[in-house]
C-alpha cells in the first residue's frame, strides 16, 4: 500500500515537472489541434463532395448568371408552383393562393421556414417575377399580391418560373451551387453540391461549340454530354465504356413561320402545297414529325390530327393555279447558319413545285422582314399559346406573333382556353384549336428534335 502511494507520488511529480518544462508547447499544441478540428468540420461537406463519385457534364454555350440553362436551374431551385404532366398546378414554394376582384387579383401565401441555399431567410419581397402588364405588391414576409389588367383564370400556371437570387442562390432545390469558375463573366465550370442524401455532386463544364465538347469527352474531361447530330452520336456506339441514349426534345420545335403580310402565304391552297412539298420521311431523321403546335407529351394534345402527305405532283399543280404573276412567286426563306442543312433540303423541294425562293442566313433574333422564317420555337409548358398566335399580339425580337397570324376562330379558342382553370374544359378548347390550326396553319410545323446523351458506364 505504501509502495503504491510512493509510485503515485513519483508519477505526479514527474508529470508536474514535464508540464512546467514543456507547458508552452503543450498549450500551443492544444490550440493548434482545436483549430484543426474546427477547420475540418467547416470543410468536411466539401471533402465529402470531393470524395463522392462526381458526374462531370459538358454543355455547349456561353452563359452568365442571368442565362443559366434550365437543366441546372431545375436542380438548384423551384418556382412558386410546378405543373405536372397532367396539367395540375402543385404548390412548391407557395402554400396557397386565391383569386380576388373577379379574377383581376391573386393573393399568394408562402410556406413557412423557407431559406435560400446560402441560409438566408426567404421572404415575399425576394420574389422578382416580372410579367408584362402585371403589378406586384408585397403585403408581408409571407404574402404577395399580383394585379392583372383583366381576369386570367390560368394565371397561377405562370408562377412556375424558377426563383433565383444573385449570383446563383436557389430555394428548396435538391442541390446548391458550390465552386464557380468564370472567364470574362461567362461560366466555365459550375459545381453543384447535394442538399439531400443519396445524390452525387455534379460538375458542369462549358464549351464554345460541339467540336470542343466531343473532344473533351474523348479526352476524359467530362463523363456525359448531349448532342444533336446523329452521325456524331453513332461514333460512340462501339465504345465499350460508353452508352448512347436517344430521346425526343419536346421543349422545342422546328417551325417555318409564314408571314401573313405576303398574300401568297395567307392562301389556304398555297399552305397546303407547301406542306405537301415537305418530305416528312427525311425529317424523321432529324426528329419526331410534328402535327401542330402542341406536342404529343402534353395533356392537351389531340391524337386525332391527320398526318401531312408528301405529294410533289399535286403541290406543283396547286402552285401553278395560285400564281397569277411571276413576281408573286418570288419569296425568301430566312434562317440561322446552324439550320442550313434542313433549310437547303426544304428550298430544293419548294423550287421543285414552282416557287422562286431565295435563302438568306442571319445571325440572331427574329428578322424584321421575311416571307418564311425557319427556326426552333420554344414550346411553352402549358398549352396556352395566346402570346404566339392571337391576332392582338405583336411580333417581338424574341418571339410573339412572328407571322402576324390572324384567325377569328383561333382567337376565340385561345381566349376560352385561358378563361378557365378546369382541365376538362380547357382540353376541349385546345382539341378544337388544333383542328382549326391544322386547316389554317400559322406556320409549317416540322419536327421535335432528337437529342443524344452519351455517358460513361
Amino acid at each position: 500500500m505504501i509502495l503504491a502511494k510512493r509510485n503515485l507520488r513519483y508519477y505526479y511529480w514527474l508529470l508536474l515537472e514535464f508540464v512546467k518544462k514543456h507547458g508552452r508547447l503543450i498549450t500551443f499544441s492544444f490550440f493548434l489541434s482545436l483549430i484543426s478540428i474546427i477547420g475540418f468540420l467547416s470543410v468536411s461537406p466539401y471533402l465529402k463532395v470531393i470524395s463522392a463519385k462526381q458526374e462531370i457534364i459538358g454543355i455547349v454555350g456561353s452563359y452568365d448568371f442571368n442565362t443559366v440553362p434550365d437543366e441546372i436551374l431545375q436542380k438548384i431551385t423551384n418556382g412558386l408552383v410546378t405543373i405536372t404532366k397532367k396539367g395540375e398546378i402543385i404548390p412548391v414554394v407557395a402554400n396557397s393562393w386565391e383569386a380576388r376582384s373577379e379574377g383581376r387579383e391573386y393573393r399568394l401565401h408562402l410556406k413557412e421556414e423557407l431559406v435560400w441555399n446560402d441560409g438566408k431567410k426567404f421572404k415575399a419581397g425576394d420574389i422578382d417575377y416580372r410579367f408584362k402588364d402585371i403589378g406586384l405588391k408585397v403585403i408581408d414576409d409571407k404574402t404577395i399580391d399580383f394585379y392583372l389588367d383583366k381576369p386570367l383564370a390560368i394565371f397561377p400556371t405562370y408562377l412556375n418560373k424558377p426563383l433565383i437570387r444573385y449570383p446563383l442562390n436557389g430555394v428548396a432545390g435538391l442541390y446548391k451551387v458550390g465552386k464557380i469558375k468564370l472567364n470574362r463573366g461567362y461560366l466555365k465550370e459550375l459545381t453543384l453540391i447535394p442538399n439531400v442524401k443519396n445524390l452525387s455532386p455534379i460538375k458542369y463544364k462549358f464549351y464554345n461549340n460541339e467540336s470542343q465538347l466531343v473532344d473533351a469527352y474523348k479526352k476524359g474531361e467530362i463523363s456525359e454530354m448531349t448532342i444533336n447530330k446523329k452521325a456524331v452520336a453513332d461514333t460512340f456506339l462501339n465504345w465499350k465504356n460508353s452508352q448512347v441514349q436517344k430521346e425526343v426534345d419536346y421543349s422545342k420545335e422546328m417551325v417555318i413561320f409564314l408571314n401573313s403580310k405576303n398574300n401568297l402565304l395567307t392562301d389556304k391552297n398555297t399552305k397546303d402545297a407547301l406542306m405537301m412539298a415537305v418530305d416528312y420521311e427525311i425529317l424523321a431523321n432529324f426528329g419526331e414529325v410534328a402535327k401542330g403546335s402542341i406536342p404529343p407529351n402534353s395533356w392537351a394534345y389531340n391524337p386525332n390530327l391527320k398526318s401531312n402527305v408528301y405529294d410533289l405532283e399535286t403541290a406543283e399543280k396547286i402552285i401553278k393555279n395560285e400564281i397569277t404573276a411571276s413576281d408573286s412567286a418570288k419569296i425568301n426563306l430566312i434562317t440561322y447558319y446552324d439550320y442550313y442543312d434542313i433549310a437547303d433540303e426544304l428550298i430544293n423541294k419548294f423550287k421543285a413545285i414552282g416557287l422562286s425562293i431565295d435563302l438568306r442566313i442571319i445571325s440572331y433574333n427574329v428578322p424584321e422582314d421575311f416571307d418564311m422564317f425557319l427556326a426552333y420555337w420554344k414550346v411553352p409548358p402549358d398549352p396556352d399559346q395566346y402570346y404566339f398566335w392571337h391576332s392582338t399580339q405583336a411580333k417581338e425580337s424574341q418571339g410573339g406573333n412572328i407571322g402576324s397570324y390572324k384567325n377569328v376562330k383561333v382567337d376565340q379558342l385561345l381566349e376560352e382556353g385561358r378563361s378557365t382553370i378546369n382541365l376538362e374544359e380547357r382540353e376541349k378548347y385546345y382539341f378544337d384549336l388544333q383542328k382549326i390550326m391544322a386547316d389554317d396553319p400559322p406556320a409549317i410545323f416540322l419536327y421535335y428534335p432528337y437529342v443524344y446523351t452519351i455517358r460513361r458506364k
